[in-house]
């Protein structure tokens, strides 16, 4: 199974369907996570910039050796690639 990530902060979605947001209808997202999308909207009005900020911190938490630096740099490389940040 090919691995998602969310395609509004990069947090990989796992094996199942856990974690994935919902549409308006009830259905799973098939791009967002549960902390970014619910009942078909965002769930935070923010920024490339200020989602980065918020995310550095879990990154840190789950990512060991992370450095703060080295997580900013890869969400600000891999981000403008993300579905809800493309141009």
């Amino acid at each position: 199974m090919e691995e998602r990530f969310c395609q509004s902060c990069g947090m990989p979605m796992g094996q199942t369907d856990e974690l994935y947001g919902t549409e308006a209808d009830g259905n799973k997202s098939r791009d967002y996570c549960s902390y970014c999308y619910e009942n078909g909207a965002f769930t935070a009005d923010c920024t490339m910039q200020e989602m980065i900020d918020f995310c550095v911190q879990p990154v840190l938490e789950n990512v060991p050796g992370m450095t703060e630096e080295s997580a900013r740099a890869m969400m600000k490389e891999h981000f403008p690639h993300l579905k809800r940040w493309r141009s």
